[in-house]
């Protein structure tokens, strides 16, 4: 069995973990153990990993069910499960900042968690690093769980019976149009909007740039507090960024945290990783009337 080694990254959440190599065996033991610091720290970057795509496949089978990735399978039908943040194409050349892919991926830089928009959203995913711009391209991460835990309790008294409304055209068609087979794949779906992590009970709330609305509230009413709660989690003060370094693997929990990336020049750099989510436990959705 490895022996993890844990450094905090932010107060709040987040760890460095060393101690393991992820494209190696990995037992029983060892896959609890991340999946328990998965729980506890929200977000885990492993730096140092040879990963490919077998590799990386490997391991996000150990944690859970692959999710399919929705833009293609939205788009044709076809599963596959990898997806490339940035620039980099399969065939090695790059796009730049005038292409359509690069400005579809400007979503990326508002504040979300993947998948919230499924009926069944992603667990975790699993980012791999092979080539990063020099001083650019962070991604950022705050917790929904801390901005919960720091909220009166008169508030969180409020929310906790609500549902929110997650829907990936609203999100989406104002940075690049959006696909209308992937539109038509992706209906808006009602999610709670506190959630609980399973094994500790640790709540959260549930928001980002796909929270479209509090089911039966206005349009007026749902902005005010899905607008607060997101200014709530996502002070300057409470945002972790990182940095990425080639062969860092980064593992974060979407069921309580958001991202977003911070943007990089594409016609300067190349910028590629690669994406794998796990599909999460259960829908937990609440039907829309």
């Amino acid at each position: 069995m490895n022996q993890l080694s844990i450094e905090p990254l932010h107060p709040d959440f987040g760890a460095r973990v060393s101690g393991v190599n992820l494209t190696g065996p990995l037992s029983s033991d060892d896959i609890e153990n991340i999946r328990e610091a998965i729980d506890t720290y929200s977000l885990l970057c492993f730096p140092n990993q040879d990963m490919n795509d077998e590799h990386h496949m490997a391991f996000t089978r150990l944690l859970g069910e692959p999710e399919a990735e929705h833009v293609t399978f939205g788009k044709t039908g076809v599963v596959k499960y990898f997806g490339t943040v940035g620039n980099v194409q399969p065939d090695g050349t790059k796009q730049v900042n005038a292409d359509t892919g690069t400005k579809y991926q400007k979503g990326n830089q508002l504040w979300h968690s993947d998948s919230s928009f499924r009926e069944v959203p992603s667990r975790e995913s699993i980012l791999h690093a092979y080539e990063v711009p020099d001083g650019e391209g962070d991604t950022e991460f705050v917790s929904m769980r801390s901005a919960y835990a720091r909220l009166p309790e008169d508030m969180a008294r409020q929310i906790d019976p609500l549902g929110v409304v997650h829907d990936y055209v609203f999100s989406r068609a104002p940075v690049a149009p959006v696909d209308p087979n992937h539109a038509a794949n992706m209906p808006p779906v009602n999610h709670r909007l506190v959630r609980a992590n399973p094994r500790n009970g640790l709540k959260n709330f549930y928001v980002g740039s796909h929270a479209r609305s509090i089911a039966g509230w206005s349009g007026i009413e749902s902005r005010r507090l899905l607008d607060d709660l997101l200014a709530r989690a996502t002070r300057p003060e409470d945002v972790y960024s990182h940095r990425w370094s080639m062969g860092d693997t980064v593992v974060w929990d979407n069921r309580c945290m958001l991202h977003r990336g911070t943007g990089y020049d594409a016609d300067r750099w190349r910028r590629n990783l690669r994406q794998t989510r796990v599909v999460g436990d259960e829908k937990g959705i609440i039907p829309l009337s």
